[in-house]
């Protein structure tokens, strides 16, 4: 099951994710493009970096 953020609204760029095995990424205003598989390890190490350090653009 595919899941969005509850942060996301129509006008921001945002993503799905589905758990499993392998966490899957993919973009949620073009689900037919290629999706990113993480395994559990790397994505919570992602999530977790993500949560600590700001992003710059």
């Amino acid at each position: 099951m595919w899941h969005k953020s509850s942060y996301s609204n129509d006008a921001a760029h945002c993503v799905e994710v589905s758990e499993g095995p392998s966490t899957l990424v993919r973009d949620t205003r073009n689900r037919t493009a290629a999706i990113l598989a993480f395994p559990a390890s790397e994505w919570i190490a992602l999530v977790a970096g993500e949560s600590r350090e700001p992003v710059s653009r």
